[in-house]
């Protein structure tokens, strides 16, 4: 099967599974809070789609800003399984769940996103050890 770049990070693979949450999530929002509903698949998606658009960039600097992008759309995520918390959403468990899995993403992100002088140093041929 082809793959790309993106598909091989595991922070892509990570922004798949919450967009899997918050499909099931999604459903369970009260018509009251479709603003959210909107919000939180917006913005679920946007992580993963910043993830592979930074991935598919060449420059350090276009794809640091993508992949800080895709942070700022998983802490917009967590804010509003927050706010469902908060207004007594049905499945708790489910927005814990979410919200490990932002904090997975939002953590690789951040390490991504980090000046050089921060960063681990890669392996000599540039490839994840298998």
């Amino acid at each position: 099967m082809l793959s790309f770049h993106h598909d091989r990070l595991i922070v892509y693979r990570k922004s798949i599974e919450f967009v899997a949450i918050s499909a099931q999530v999604i459903p369970m929002i009260e018509p009251a809070h479709a603003h959210l509903r909107d919000q939180l698949a917006r913005a679920a998606t946007s992580i993963a789609l910043n993830v592979a658009e930074g991935a598919g960039e060449f420059s350090r600097q276009d794809k640091h800003r993508f992949y800080r992008m895709a942070r700022r759309s998983a802490a917009e995520c967590a804010a509003v399984l927050e706010v469902l918390r908060s207004i007594g959403y049905p499945d708790q468990a489910q927005l814990v769940t979410g919200r490990e899995t932002l904090h997975q993403i939002v953590a690789m992100l951040t390490a991504m996103t980090r000046p050089d002088a921060l960063r681990p140093q890669a392996p000599a041929n540039g490839r994840e050890e298998k």
